[in-house]
This record gives C-alpha cells, sequence and structure tokens, in this order.
C-alpha cells in the first residue's frame, strides 16, 4: 500500500509536537546544558518527527518512535506527555503502511506495553498521574493497570487504522469490480455491433450475389436470342427488371431488419419453393425434387435454409457451365432437412468454389443451429460435377449459438 504524501496539515501537527515536548522538558527544569535535558530534546524532536510523518512514511515514524523509546530507557528519562504521540504513529502504521510496517506495529504494541510495565516497575514515575497511581504506597506497581494503559493507548487507534484501510480496500474492491463490468459491458456491445456488422454484409452478400448471378444469366440468355424476335427480348428485359426490383427489395429488407434471418426475419415470398421457382423462371434449367413428406420449418430454421439454398444457387450460376441442369433436391428425414445441389462446372472452373464470403457463411449459419455443410467435386462423363450438401436439423438444438 503507498503511502500519501506529506502534507502541510502533517507537517504542523509534527511542528507541534515537537514543541509541547521541548516546553515540557523546561517545565521539567531541565536544560540544554545537562545530559538529561539534552535527552528530552532529543526524545521531543524524534517524536515530532514521527508525528509528521505518521501517514507520509509510517515506517520511519515507527522507527523513530522505537528510538525515542531507547534514548529515554538509557537515559533513564521520566514518562513524558509527548510520547503520546506514539498513537498517531500506530494509527498511521495501521492505516497507510505496507503490509509489513502494518503487522511490526501491531507486534510492537504488545511488546512496547511490556517494557513500559518493566521500565515503570523498575524506575517509577512522577509526571503521569494515572501511571502514578499505578504504584502502591508501599512502591510496588500494579501490574494489570501499568500494562494497560499504553496497550489501550496504542492499540485503540491501531485498531481504527486498521478498520479504516479494510473499508477503504473495500470500496476501491467494489469500484474496480464496477469498473471492470462497465468494460465488459463496452466489450459485449462492441462485439454486438460488430456481430451486426458481419451478419448485414453476410446477408447483402447473399441476397446481391444471388440476384446479379440472376440478371447475368438472363441478360447472358438475351445476348443469343434473334435480333427479330422482339417478344423473346422484352420478355427477358422484363425478367431483368423484375429480378433488379426484387434484389433492391430485399437489400431493404435486410438493411431495415435487427434481427438476423435465422431469428425470424421476413424472407422473399413463396421460401424455399420460390427461390427455386425465381431462378428457374430466368431461364436456368433447374430440376428440383422433394423426397419425404414437407413440413413447415420454425421460422429460424426457414431462415437458415432459404439463405443456405440461395447461396447454392447462386454458386451453381457463377460455377456452373452455361445451359446445363442444376439438380436441387430436399429430402425430409426424421430429424434433419437434407439440401442438395448438383451442377457440371463450367470449363473454366477445375476446383470447388473458393473459400470467399459464401462458403465461411454457410457453414456459420448451420453451425449456429446444429447443421453442417459438404462440398465435393465429383469427376464423371460429361465433365466435374460440384455437389454442395446442407443438413438443417428440423428443430433448434438447444444451447445452440
Amino acid at each position: 500500500m503507498t503511502a500519501p504524501r506529506l502534507r502541510w496539515s502533517d507537517a504542523a501537527v509534527g511542528v507541534a509536537v515537537g514543541a509541547l515536548g521541548v516546553w515540557e522538558a523546561s517545565a521539567r527544569g531541565s536544560s540544554a546544558d545537562d545530559g538529561a535535558g539534552r535527552s528530552m530534546l532529543v526524545v521531543a524532536l524524534l517524536m515530532g518527527v514521527a508525528a509528521g510523518l505518521y501517514r507520509a512514511a509510517p515506517a520511519g515514524a515507527l522507527g523513530l518512535v522505537w528510538t525515542a523509546c531507547l534514548v529515554q530507557v538509557l537515559n533513564g528519562l521520566d514518562v513524558a506527555f509527548v510520547q503520546l504521540a506514539a498513537a498517531l504513529v500506530s494509527f498511521g502504521t495501521a492505516r497507510s503502511g505496507r503490509p509489513f510496517t502494518l503487522w511490526l506495529s501491531g507486534l510492537s504494541i504488545p511488546l512496547g506495553s511490556a517494557l513500559a510495565l518493566l521500565y515503570v516497575r523498575a524506575n517509577g514515575t512522577t509526571s503521569l498521574a494515572i501511571l502514578s497511581d499505578a504504584v502502591t504506597p508501599n512502591g510496588r506497581v500494579s501490574l494489570t493497570s501499568a500494562f494497560l494503559l499504553p496497550f489501550v493507548v496504542l492499540a485503540a487507534p491501531w485498531g481504527l487504522g486498521l478498520v479504516l484501510r479494510l473499508t477503504a480496500r473495500l470500496r476501491r474492491t467494489r469500484e474496480e469490480q464496477a469498473e471492470a463490468e462497465l468494460e465488459a459491458a463496452r466489450a459485449q456491445e462492441i462485439a454486438e455491433v460488430r456481430a451486426e456488422q458481419t451478419r448485414l454484409a453476410r446477408d447483402v452478400h447473399d441476397v446481391v450475389g444471388h440476384s446479379l448471378t440472376v440478371i447475368l444469366a438472363q441478360a447472358d440468355s438475351a445476348e443469343f436470342m434473334d435480333d427479330a424476335d422482339i417478344d423473346r427480348i422484352r420478355a427477358a428485359l422484363a425478367d431483368i427488371s423484375t429480378s433488379a426490383r426484387r434484389s433492391l427489395g430485399d437489400v431493404r429488407q435486410v438493411l431495415s431488419s435487427t434481427n438476423d434471418p435465422a431469428d425470424g426475419a421476413p424472407l422473399a415470398t413463396g421460401g424455399l419453393d420460390g427461390l427455386v421457382d425465381g431462378v428457374s423462371s430466368a431461364g436456368n434449367d433447374v430440376r428440383s425434387s422433394v423426397v419425404g413428406v414437407p413440413r413447415p420449418l420454425p421460422p429460424e430454421l426457414d431462415g437458415v435454409a432459404f439463405r443456405v439454398l440461395q447461396e447454392m444457387l447462386t454458386n451453381a450460376l457463377k460455377h456452373g457451365r452455361r445451359g446445363a441442369p442444376i439438380d436441387v433436391e430436399r429430402s425430409f428425414g426424421d430429424d434433419s432437412l437434407r439440401i442438395e445441389v448438383r451442377n457440371v462446372a463450367s470449363d473454366r472452373a477445375g476446383d470447388p468454389p473458393a473459400e470467399g464470403i459464401g462458403l465461411p457463411g454457410m457453414r456459420r449459419r448451420l453451425d449456429s443451429v446444429g447443421g453442417r455443410l459438404a462440398v465435393r467435386r465429383d469427376d464423371v462423363p460429361g465433365g466435374p460435377v460440384f455437389i454442395t450438401t446442407a443438413w438443417v436439423p428440423l428443430r433448434p438444438q438447444s444451447g445452440a449459438a
């Protein structure tokens, strides 16, 4: 524990104690010309400095008190009122001293009281009436009175200082705990903001990536239409316009949402069927099949399934061979929905789609509800086939992040 700096008030106390000691020495008729007088002045000086340093340097103040007592014993001096400043030092060591100083001063109290008892018993006293009363008429000393007086004078302020020390430590602990809780709350808030930013980036990527891929596929198909076939060209342009408007609406919906789609944010109308139909209506050969008995999913699972299938179809359009069919199979099992998308790779695609934002995003969505994702390539006649499979549990797992 670091002691406070020396204050002017403490210095004033030290000067007052020293002046009291000088006055007491002169009142007893002591003079600086004799040895006893000089010793009394030394004791007064030591006790005054100790009183001034009781908070700024409690260990040093304790040493000065013991030094003053030693001077008293060696010179056979009478007990002086100025030595009551030891009570102030006792308080300072307990309140502001380091742990070693604290316990050393605590041990000094019974030890000093015992030594005071022996000293009074051996030499008597004439200065303090209460100590004089401890000496019986036949010259014997009341051991209880002679020991308890210095013990109480020193132990009471020491105990008060210890109580204030522990109270201050408890207050600092509470303040540090409150500060730590505030920092933890700030860190949690920052983490939530970053998580929200990541969610928005992932959702915008899914929506915009899917819509732009569909629009590009429609534009590519219009490129090969006959210039005279105005009706088909107009239909293609209408499909592009519809896809662009739908994309804009989806982006607005994502940006205005404060919840993750997996937590129930609204999705595009039509669900999984509408998503497949939208890709198919854009002029792509999508072969969709459903195995098992379809049943509705809870909103959080439906949102995950929707976004995952959306990214699967986006990758199939981006990395698949133009004009080749895209197979979409949804299989309802007892405890999970398996979604699998197959597409023939384009001539320039030699590996499964790169790990950009899409695949990690799908994995995070599925991990959040206890699902999983697998991506592989099969080399078959007619070209390599990319197969992306996702398993979505039919009920959310308890404790899933």
